[in-house]
């Protein structure tokens, strides 16, 4: 097996990613971001100072870690630019460290424009996206009129680019959403300036991995959002706009599919959802208020508060399948330690019948019924734990049966948001 390693979130996202792409990432030579855009944050807990990244890869608080953000990416350079100015602020190295794939799609004022203006005319229809462009991006993309990282550097091309892609999105704005236009000018020049800003740190990110490869280095593959939100097989149309599945980490960066190495499935402890879209396990009572208040269950990115509720092995079972979990990381299970009792969806009701599998769409998903089974709780603080073994007895069964249930090991649990909070049941890098 490959040296490398793929985080992937197995639920609707906000599992904790970048808490432990940051506690690898000290053994590994490079990270890439291969999916995605600014819709997603990672939250970083290092000595008790919080750190939020969108774009940028987890592995930049790491010295000597190369940062990569790959093809399947889309970019907006404002947001970019924030972050790296936030990081150099604070003394982290980002510009010498960070590489850019000029196959980009960019993310332009006209991205954002449509993104709210689609949502506006959904009301309460509204699909419950970030309105930062992410999907009016990957449109484009996907239907050969978007503008990449590369395109920037031609002025001539670049200019008559955007104006054929205005004359297009304006139209729509204008007679569709009875919208405002977006100038061209105003879009061509910003655009140019982005070319200035970025062109240092453009790279040849796909053949940059071909060559650590062949001398044996490390990669991470980073994924945003979690399966649950994969534009193919997640609770379509309540999804992303993008595979964030673990298919996704070669095309996204453009590394073969043999070399992605160990599949690590990062989880919570329980299950959480942004915005609209089925939710069999939430809960309204004051246990899910509870998770909510003790997880700190706000979107890194938006703010919004996130619903919460019991583990769903039925959901992680076909994440497992689709995504081929080497091993699980569960987190956040110090946020369960108050309960005297715990539940996992261990099958849903459906039609008359018990179904151990989730079905493919939202729409069936909306009509399932969870069947739980009740654990004791361990009523105990698991935070200062320092091994599997030291975990209550109670804790280590709700783990272990979580392994049985979907049949993948767990290799590791955090106990906590610090980078130390975090215990290591079986390295992830041993499987290599």
């Amino acid at each position: 097996m490959s040296n490398n390693l793929v985080v992937i979130g197995t639920q609707w996202g906000d599992e904790g990613k970048g808490k432990i792409v940051d506690l690898l990432t000290e053994r590994v030579d490079v990270v890439v971001r291969f999916q995605g855009g600014h819709n997603a944050g990672h939250t970083l807990v290092i000595d008790g100072q919080k750190t939020v990244l969108h774009l940028i890869p987890s592995g930049i608080l790491r010295d000597g870690v190369r940062c990569l953000i790959g093809n399947g990416v889309v970019l907006a350079p404002n947001a970019l630019r924030k972050e790296m100015e936030a990081l150099e602020a604070s003394g982290v190295d980002v510009r010498s460290r960070l590489g850019i794939s000029p196959a980009c799609p960019l993310i332009l004022p006209y991205h954002v424009a449509l993104d709210q203006a689609r949502e506006t005319s959904r009301g309460k229809k509204a699909i419950g996206t970030t309105g930062r462009g992410i999907g009016p991006a990957y449109e484009d993309k996907v239907a050969r009129r978007g503008v990449k990282v590369a395109d920037l550097f031609d002025a001539k091309h670049l200019q008559q680019r955007i104006e054929e892609i205005l004359d297009y999105h304006n139209f729509v704005l204008k007679n569709y959403f009875k919208c405002p236009e977006v100038d061209v000018s105003a879009t061509v020049a910003e655009a140019m300036e982005y070319g200035e800003f970025l062109e240092s740190m453009v790279c040849d990110v796909a053949e940059e991995l071909h060559q650590l490869t062949k001398s044996n280095g490390k990669i991470l593959f980073e994924g945003a959002q979690g399966m649950l939100l994969d534009v193919d097989h997640g609770t379509y149309p309540f999804v992303t706009s993008s595979n964030t599945t673990t298919g996704a980490a070669a095309s996204g960066s453009g590394i073969g599919p043999d070399q992605l190495g160990h599949v690590l499935g990062i989880t919570k402890a329980y299950t959480t959802r942004v915005g609209s879209g089925p939710f069999p396990t939430e809960l309204f009572d004051a246990i899910g208020q509870e998770m909510g208040e003790r997880g700190h269950e706000f979107g890194a990115t938006t703010g919004r508060p996130r619903r919460c509720g019991w583990f769903d092995a039925v959901t992680m079972r076909r994440s497992a399948h689709v995504n081929g979990l080497t091993s699980l990381c569960i987190t956040k299970l110090d946020v369960m330690d108050t309960l005297k009792e715990v539940k996992i969806c261990v099958a849903y009701e459906y039609n008359g019948k018990q179904v151990e599998v989730a079905p493919g769409n939202a729409e069936q998903l909306e009509k399932c019924s969870p069947v739980y089974e009740k654990l004791p709780g361990w009523c105990q603080s698991t935070s200062e734990m320092d091994s599997f073994a030291a975990l209550p007895q109670n804790a280590q069964a709700y783990l272990n049966r979580i392994t049985e249930l979907l049949d993948v090991e767990v290799s590791i649990v955090s106990v906590g948001p610090d980078r130390n909070e975090t215990l290591v049941v079986r390295d992830p890098f041993s499987w290599c």
